[in-house]
């Protein structure tokens, strides 16, 4: 759906028409409220809101999906390595130079008080 000039609604003017810009939208209309000039938020229909909620996590799982899928092409062309040896290599190239041991920024937490 495209937005016309008169889809676009200053901020003070959608605060004295809430009520009918509320049913514009129920009947189809999208609305683009502005502030100072620029677009600030959009007035939709709440049903179109959880469809572009359920098609955004759709989007989602198939990214996954094709994650996984590629993930399986490298198992089954060898392009595989050890986890230990990965996450070692991980380490190391995030140390600094002062970080002999590989650990880079990351501080040990405080050894938890006995109480009693």
């Amino acid at each position: 759906m495209s937005i016309s000039a008169g889809d676009v609604v200053p901020f003070t003017q959608a605060r004295a028409n809430l009520s009918e810009l509320a049913d514009q939208v129920k009947a189809g209309a999208e609305k683009i409220i502005t502030k100072n000039g620029e677009s600030y938020v959009a007035l939709i229909d709440a049903d179109r809101l959880d469809y572009y909620h359920r098609l955004e996590r759709e989007r989602i799982h198939l990214l996954l999906i094709d994650d996984a899928r590629r993930g399986l092409e490298d198992i089954a062309a060898g392009r595989t390595q050890d986890a230990d040896a990965a996450i070692a290599q991980l380490q190391k190239r995030r140390a600094g130079p002062g970080d002999p041991a590989g650990k880079g920024n990351v501080k040990a937490a405080p050894a938890a008080r006995k109480r009693g």
